[in-house]
């Protein structure tokens, strides 16, 4: 049975630094679409090009665009026996081509982890993550406007899996190894239920 999970949260919730954990754990690929976007960016390949205005700006990438990144890369033989899809779905469209693309391989999702910090924790986070790898894409500005455009966009989400019945809070504002301790549980009891 394939250990498919999705992880949402803002901006600085943490989920890629668990979703990084999970994945040592577990040995299921991380798919972090923000490091895809980054690197079609970096190698200026054609998505990339067409993607670096909307991304420098802090937008989401059009659902069409994400669809088929997550699509190719969910095709890879890493991903057979599951997955922790990090930054995507981001919109209600996208879960529910997500939902498609599993039912076609008659797989479903595990969980969705929601990584839930105060927007002003996220702001704190994020400020030291710029200090520590000097990421472009978190000024000030920036950061503020990912933080509303996920309320805006992706908390829909949140109740979309919510209403499935398959998503999960996760307190993310507390230690990295009590997150994770939180998480593991979560996931052994999620299996479990299968």
């Amino acid at each position: 049975m394939a250990l498919d999970i999705v992880i949402l949260g803002p901006p600085g919730a943490g989920k890629g630094t668990q979703a990084k954990r999970i994945s040592a754990e577990v040995g299921i690929p991380h798919i972090a679409t923000g490091d895809m976007l980054r690197e079609a960016i970096a190698r200026g390949t054609e998505m990339g090009i067409r993607i670096k205005p909307i991304y420098d700006a802090g937008d989401l990438v059009p659902d069409d665009l994400m669809i088929e990144l997550i699509r190719e890369r969910l095709s890879v033989s890493d991903t057979f026996d599951g997955f922790i899809l990090d930054g995507f779905p981001r919109t209600v469209a996208q879960a529910e081509a997500l939902d498609r693309m599993l039912e076609e391989i008659d797989r479903e999702l595990l969980a969705v982890l929601f990584f839930q910090v105060p927007d002003e924790l996220a702001v704190e986070r994020l400020h030291v993550r710029v200090l520590q790898e000097g990421r472009t894409d978190d000024t000030p500005q920036i950061i503020r406007h990912r933080l509303e455009v996920f309320h805006k966009s992706t908390e829909p989400v949140v109740e979309y899996y919510r209403s499935k019945g398959i998503l999960v809070g996760i307190h993310a504002e507390r230690p990295i190894d009590a997150v994770f301790a939180e998480v593991q549980e979560v996931l052994e009891t999620a299996s479990t239920r299968r």
